[in-house]
């Protein structure tokens, strides 16, 4: 009696562990059950028409993931709930630990085969952002707060079953809808705010080479204009002539401006004409920066191209 009442105890404890630990195992294989079985019926997200929640498309990469950025966009949240800010979460990690668990690697889910990453990060390409599993993302937008998770993870299935209408869109209706209306202003004040700092970023160049410019007057020598700029002369000298302001002539040494910057009054030539040994004089050629050319130059390497 004392054998079998231990035995018991012992299979009571291995199941309440087993059931807790395949509790996302079984909210996995019910995210399979119309897709599971046929090859047929898996979805093949690169070739359907992309969820949308509040105007904006969830878009995915190669394997099915989903963009938890766009999820973010379509949240109209701020940049305290961004992706980045739930993956350091304790929440985030557990759960995609569990996910990439050997106990969970030969279950396929509806958007993704298994041993694929459960999440990517793309930071190069043109399809950049946090690319998650399904199950990822619906719980990303659950952190986000639960109405959002609940109609993410209705739009889901919506969209795994076929039930998701195309989404005509009606400018109008966009404008009139709150969340849609987040969405857009949300995508368009972060662009602005990265070239804003981007313009920060830029300003001290920009003024100090500004200056310089403004201190400048009459033409100068390439080599007298590097030392404005506060470059090197082969820098300048290389520039000039990538830009197409200056070249040489074939067997000739010295540089010569083009005719359209000579024309704009940005280059100009200086004639001098130098007497030989011989009693011969020679006629040299100098192509000199004006002020104006050296206010152009002034801009140009403060944004690092030539124009």
């Amino acid at each position: 009696m004392m054998r079998k009442r231990e035995l018991g105890n012992k299979v009571e404890t291995s199941k309440a562990t087993t059931n807790e630990a395949s509790n996302l195992s079984v909210t996995l294989q019910e995210t399979n059950m119309s897709t599971h079985n046929k090859e047929s019926d898996k979805v093949n997200i690169a070739n359907n028409n992309l969820p949308v929640i509040a105007g904006v498309e969830i878009t995915t990469d190669s394997e099915g993931r989903f963009n938890l950025n766009a999820l973010h966009r379509a949240s109209g949240t701020g940049s305290n709930k961004a992706p980045n800010q739930w993956l350091r979460t304790k929440q985030a990690q557990e759960l995609i630990n569990e996910l990439e668990s050997n106990s969970l690697k030969n279950i396929q889910t509806a958007n993704m085969q298994s041993g694929l990453k459960v999440i990517n990060v793309n930071n190069g390409g043109n399809n950049q952002g946090t690319f998650a599993h399904e199950l990822l993302a619906v719980s990303y937008a659950g952190w986000i707060r639960p109405s959002f998770q609940l109609q993410v993870n209705q739009t889901f299935i919506d969209y795994r079953s076929g039930k998701l209408a195309p989404v005509t869109t009606d400018p109008m209706q966009m404008l009139r809808d709150p969340d849609t209306l987040r969405g857009i202003l949300l995508t368009y004040t972060e662009k602005v705010i990265a070239l804003e700092d981007q313009v920060a970023e830029m300003k001290p160049d920009v003024d100090a080479f500004e200056r310089i410019a403004k201190k400048t007057t009459g033409s100068m020598c390439i080599t007298d204009a590097a030392k404005h700029l506060q470059v090197k002369p082969k820098v300048l000298f290389d520039t000039l002539s990538s830009s197409k302001w200056i070249y040489r002539r074939l067997g000739k040494k010295s540089w010569v401006g083009y005719q359209d910057k000579l024309q704009q009054g940005l280059l100009e030539h200086k004639i001098t004409v130098v007497a030989k040994d011989d009693g011969t004089e020679r006629v040299c050629e100098q192509v000199l920066v004006t002020a104006k050319g050296i206010s152009k130059l002034a801009k140009m390497l403060s944004v690092g191209k030539a124009a």
